[in-house]
């Protein structure tokens, strides 16, 4: 999830309240479920059983332009692999 497809024009990076989590993301709303923590709904849930709520947890921080989303997706994978330059 830290990754966007390549030429990429615009994205937005979000910081999830619950797990902390940070990552970019296509989709740009002012908040959406995390990918890390966030519970997608069980379409085939038994009649006893609750529909879970989907919590939008993550919080658009900055909407992301141009030379920005290049930066932003390499900066996130070497906090990811911990400088490892050469997994880029």
């Amino acid at each position: 999830m830290f990754y966007v497809p390549d030429g990429t024009e615009r994205c937005g990076f979000y910081e999830c309240a619950d797990c902390g989590s940070r990552f970019l993301d296509l989709r740009i709303a002012p908040s959406i479920v995390c990918p890390y923590c966030g519970e997608e709904p069980n379409m085939e849930i038994g009649p006893d059983e609750e529909m879970p709520k989907a919590s939008e947890a993550a919080k658009l921080l900055q909407m992301l332009e141009g030379e920005d989303v290049e930066k932003y997706d390499t900066l996130l994978s070497l906090a990811l692999t911990g400088g490892d330059y050469n997994w880029i």
